[in-house]
């Protein structure tokens, strides 16, 4: 494990609920806007076993723990700690770059699932049989580097027939690239079934700021 730290959900459709951060080491992704690359290397946290992020979770008591990284898919015993999370009386989300498989994801989990865009520098990495994984619940996030992203996304959107209801598409833009007002705007025009969201984390802290 990386880190474990409380705040509020700084983005999805929860955003804003106080919340249990566990952020998992390693990730075998490169993407361009990496916010957090200093989980990227797998030993850069250390060994904790399931039990003890049990008990600490449980000592945090908030409403909602998010499961994050690095890439939290490609540690071995993700699942068997995402079923003991499911277990407890709160909400449990899961954010994945969507380069893995979520067919096993334990029950219950509210899974975020990344799209990689090309200006991502991993496209490649999209595991699109994802999406007929997806139920009411999940969360599909696309982060946009500039406007050719946007028109990527779009067309995405489009051609798979994704919306609003049972699965929101959440189009955030890679902090310092995009302008907020931009991207409304590009939203406005295209009368795209997406919802905008800024981190509001780093709107509140800064985009330096670390453990929030």
């Amino acid at each position: 494990m990386y880190e474990m730290y409380d705040s509020v959900q700084g983005e999805s459709t929860l955003a804003g609920l106080p919340c249990t951060f566990i952020r998992l080491a390693g990730c075998p992704l490169r993407c361009s806007y990496c916010d957090t690359p200093k989980a990227i290397p797998t030993d850069s946290g250390q060994w904790i076993n399931i039990d003890e992020i049990i008990h600490q979770v449980k000592q945090h008591n908030r409403p909602l723990v998010l499961l994050t990284g690095g890439e939290p898919l490609a540690q071995r015993h993700c699942n068997t700690l995402l079923k003991r999370l499911s277990e407890l009386d709160c909400f449990v989300q899961l954010e994945t770059s969507g380069a893995y498989s979520i067919a096993s994801v334990p029950a219950g989990i509210r899974r975020i699932v990344d799209i990689k865009t090309p200006g991502s520098g991993e496209v490649q990495r999209n595991h699109l049989q994802n999406l007929q994984h997806l139920v009411a619940g999940d969360e599909i996030k696309i982060v946009l580097t500039d406007r050719s992203d946007y028109e990527w996304a779009r067309d995405f959107i489009r051609e798979h027939k994704l919306g609003l209801d049972d699965v929101p598409v959440l189009l955030s833009p890679a902090w310092g690239d995009i302008s907020a007002a931009d991207l409304c705007a590009w939203l406005l025009e295209d009368r795209l079934p997406a919802r905008m969201q800024m981190q509001m984390h780093k709107v509140i802290w800064g985009s330096e700021a670390e453990g929030v």
